[in-house]
């Protein structure tokens, strides 16, 4: 039961974090369809494709310019 406990404890962390990133590439525009679709598939690699995401392709994207609009 312990060991249950400790791997939900990393894991959802990681999972919302993940989530955050698909989320955040969603609501970005960056500049292609490629590029925008590209650092979607980065950012759903489980455990490491938030981070990666987050030091090399947050600041890329800029906001939408329509709100509401994925």
């Amino acid at each position: 039961m312990e060991t249950v406990v400790v791997f939900l404890g990393i894991s959802i962390p990681f999972f919302l974090m993940t989530i955050w990133a698909i989320v955040n590439v969603a609501q970005k525009d960056f500049g292609t369809i490629k590029k925008k679709a590209l650092w979607g598939v980065i950012a759903s690699i489980p455990f490491i494709g938030f981070i990666i995401y987050l030091i090399f392709g947050f600041r890329k994207g800029k906001k939408s310019k329509t709100p509401g609009i994925l």
